[in-house]
């Protein structure tokens, strides 16, 4: 399956059984920076190296640590600095072959290196399948909050092989799904349904999976050639986001990204019936049942202040904040009130004890 992100310019997204085999087939350059973490090196570096290499490009391959403290300026200055010795120019590309971690951080090496080279995203996670990989944001964290080093930097093509998901932890798929639900709950009602049924394992039949995946990469796609530079309604991909990297950020990544949003989303649901829109806090807590995300170890919203004050959709020192009118009707408000985000916050502890 073929799907075309319509940004200048376009590029296309490979979801094909097998892909992983044949990715000499899509990258054009000779010269390859492959960047992986250790434990998806492990699984499937060797055999993409190699089936490069048979293909005549000069590969070589750069391993981070697994996780978010990979997503750092070290980490993006030591692979910089080796593609420096190894002798990679402008006629090169980065390949990114992980999860969406690799993906930001391999990005920005790309938008940065000789001030931009070729990148290609082969996401091996449901999370980096159906939402990091697409896009074209790129970046790193720093000690005082999520992303706020980066680039936009789209990729030439994106290559998705479903088959990775069958190497995927059960929960890093179900933290995957957290981001395939909000695609659901902004703009495809036939994604809810799907995942709302008993039958949403990750033993899926692959093309259930492929479907899935197809129509949330259709959903980001469809906003990102709207807005491709987030000027505008880019923002609505950020539902749930905006408590979720603070979150992360103040817990120093312990608690994990489809965690923190899922409690996002309840929290911006919450936040929206509060408002006289559609109350979907009942759908959200049952999808937090299925997901059994960890404990919200933490009681004070004051603590999180100073990393929502940091949120990069904040305009003028003003915080806004993605809602949902409905199902598939997203909107982002820059009056929400401290009480009111106080009382979803304590809502959001009394349900989740």
């Amino acid at each position: 399956m073929r799907l075309e992100v319509a940004v200048t310019p376009p590029y296309p997204v490979f979801i094909e059984k097998g892909s992983l085999e044949r990715l000499a087939s899509y990258v054009a350059e000779t010269a390859v920076a492959l960047i992986s973490d250790e434990h998806v090196a492990a699984l499937y570096a060797g055999r993409v190296q190699a089936g490069l290499e048979h293909s005549g490009k000069w590969v070589k391959l750069y391993v981070v640590a697994t996780g978010e403290k990979s997503k750092s300026l070290d980490s993006f200055g030591s692979v910089l600095r080796q593609m420096v010795g190894d002798g990679f120019d402008r006629q090169g590309a980065v390949l990114a072959l992980g999860g969406g971690i690799v993906g930001d951080l391999a990005g920005f090496v790309a938008a940065s290196y000789m001030r931009g080279i070729a990148f290609y995203q082969c996401p091996t996670s449901l999370l980096a399948m159906v939402d990091a990989s697409v896009g074209g944001k790129t970046g790193i964290n720093l000690p005082e909050g999520k992303n706020l080093v980066g680039a936009f930097w789209q990729p030439r093509a994106v290559i998705i092989d479903p088959k990775t998901l069958d190497t995927l932890p059960p929960q890093e798929f179900r933290q995957g799904a957290v981001e395939l639900y909000k695609h659901g709950l902004l703009a495809d009602p036939e994604i809810l349904a799907r995942m709302e049924k008993r039958d949403f394992l990750k033993s899926a039949a692959a093309e259930v999976m492929t479907e899935l995946i197809s129509r949330s990469v259709a959903v980001k796609a469809k906003i990102v050639a709207a807005d491709e530079r987030e000027q505008g309604q880019r923002a609505f991909l950020n539902l749930g986001h905006s408590l979720a990297h603070a979150l992360e950020s103040y817990t120093e990544h312990t608690l994990s990204h489809g965690d923190a949003v899922a409690y996002g989303l309840l929290f911006a649901a919450k936040l929206a019936a509060q408002r006289g829109f559609a109350d979907e806090t009942k759908r959200l807590l049952r999808f937090l049942d299925w997901l059994q995300p960890a404990p919200l170890n933490l009681r004070s919203f004051e603590l999180l202040k100073p990393y929502l004050s940091r949120d990069k959709k904040n305009q003028a020192g003003t915080q806004r904040w993605v809602l949902l009118e409905s199902i598939g009707r997203p909107r982002l408000l820059s009056d929400i009130a401290d009480d009111e985000l106080k009382n979803a916050w304590q809502y959001l502890l009394e349900v989740t004890k």
